[in-house]
């Protein structure tokens, strides 16, 4: 296994196994993270219109020279664009910044934004409208969702034509949101994992700490070995071109079933996903 192995969606597009996170980086921050991933051999880069770095995460693809074709780019709707005519609109200013023809993974950032919240299940069956209409015209090779629990899910699949192919949760030893990732099992929807170390939340468990030291890794190494061995898509995040790399050496062991138990019983340590019934955005 390397950063360059895939899964398969349901509708046969590749995708790999280990995506680099740009969420809360912006400016040169962002753009030189993106260009130490590329670099260090990452091939699939998570952005969205909502992190406000869509224009460096472009550049660095540029500046990297790595074919377009070598990559797999997703960026997400952010939550004031929901709707058909809205949707369309943002989805072209998304791929003027990053300076694409086409993105590999367009997803629904949010199922129920404030703004929307009222009637977020005909909102969301027109956004899913417009992304239905990039999938048919090779503008999105593949389309999804983001934070949607099933009953986002139910309704959204109510007047889909084209089903979900990726939901982007928050997944980490805290919170494997089991409810969420049976029925995107069910349903063949790939499960990526968003702050996959829970923005750092890893770091406080001193459980792992022996673990690690078992295998030679660092901790951040582990929990992310813990969501591939799960069947997860984990998307780690830094600024540090030692922990971009170190992040990236991931495939060289494998945690025992005893261990795979442990990590999995750190629910709650370092919190759990917002609920998207009351989130304020």
């Amino acid at each position: 296994m390397s950063l360059t192995d895939t899964y398969t969606l349901y509708n046969g597009v590749k995708i790999p196994q280990v995506g680099f996170g740009t969420w809360q980086s912006t400016g040169d921050e962002a753009y030189h993270s993106v260009l130490a991933a590329l670099n260090a051999g990452y091939r699939h880069i998570d952005t969205a219109a909502g992190y406000g770095n869509e224009k460096q995460v472009g550049q660095a693809i540029k500046d990297s020279g790595v074919p377009r074709e070598d990559l797999f780019v997703t960026t997400k709707l952010w939550n004031n664009d929901h709707g058909y005519e809205a949707t369309k609109e943002a989805f072209g200013k998304s791929l003027e910044n990053l300076g694409l023809d086409y993105v590999n993974l367009y997803l629904i950032h949010w199922p129920n934004p404030i703004k929307f919240r009222d009637n977020w299940q005909e909102t969301n069956a027109e956004t899913w409208r417009a992304m239905e209409e990039f999938y048919d015209h090779g503008t999105a090779k593949a389309i999804g969702v983001s934070n949607f629990r099933p009953k986002h899910l139910d309704a959204l699949l109510e007047t889909a034509k084209v089903k979900p192919m990726v939901n982007q949760m928050f997944i980490n030893p805290s919170d494997m949101q089991p409810a969420v990732v049976e029925y995107n099992d069910n349903h063949d929807i790939l499960t990526e994992a968003y702050s996959p170390l829970g923005t750092g939340g890893v770091f406080k468990i001193p459980e792992l700490e022996p673990i690690a030291r078992k295998y030679g890794k660092q901790p951040a190494q582990v929990v992310l070995r813990w969501s591939l061995q799960h069947g997860f898509l984990p998307l780690p995040k830094s600024v540090h071109e030692k922990y971009i790399k170190e992040n990236a050496d991931i495939f060289d062991f494998n945690l025992s079933n005893a261990d795979m138990k442990t990590i999995d019983g750190f629910h709650g340590k370092f919190g759990l996903a917002t609920d998207p019934d009351t989130a304020t955005w």
